[in-house]
């Protein structure tokens, strides 16, 4: 059973005994939520959970739903996120750091170079 089959990881998660509504928030408020994220010690397998099912909204695995469409667009050929998060890519790597990623601006960059061309 893998780890998308299998919610028991949420049980674990940092977040597990807040209301709900605090991890749907916007702006200045989702970098709160975000810093608890870092120390969680299920971030991957929720972050991996919420680009597998495409969750449009809040903040999962330390990401924002902005991050995780920009990471949803840069690889629309990825299957299995759990697999694609423990790889040697650089962006992979990146986000298994405990902090707010800086690969996510550059995916936006790279992104908004492609349409001008």
């Amino acid at each position: 059973m893998g780890v998308n089959d299998d919610q028991t990881w949420a049980a674990r998660a940092a977040c597990a005994s807040a209301p709900p509504d605090s991890l749907f928030v916007r702006g200045a408020a989702q970098r709160e939520v975000r810093g608890r994220c870092f120390s969680c010690e299920v971030r991957m397998q929720c972050l991996a959970d919420a680009l597998n099912s495409r969750t449009t909204f809040g903040v999962w695995g330390g990401l924002t739903e902005r991050e995780r469409r920009a990471l949803l667009r840069q690889y629309p050929d990825v299957t299995d996120w759990t697999e694609w998060l423990a790889s040697d890519d650089e962006a992979a790597a990146e986000l298994r750091t405990p902090m707010p990623p800086r690969i996510i601006t550059r995916l936006r960059q790279q992104q908004a170079g492609l349409r001008s061309c």
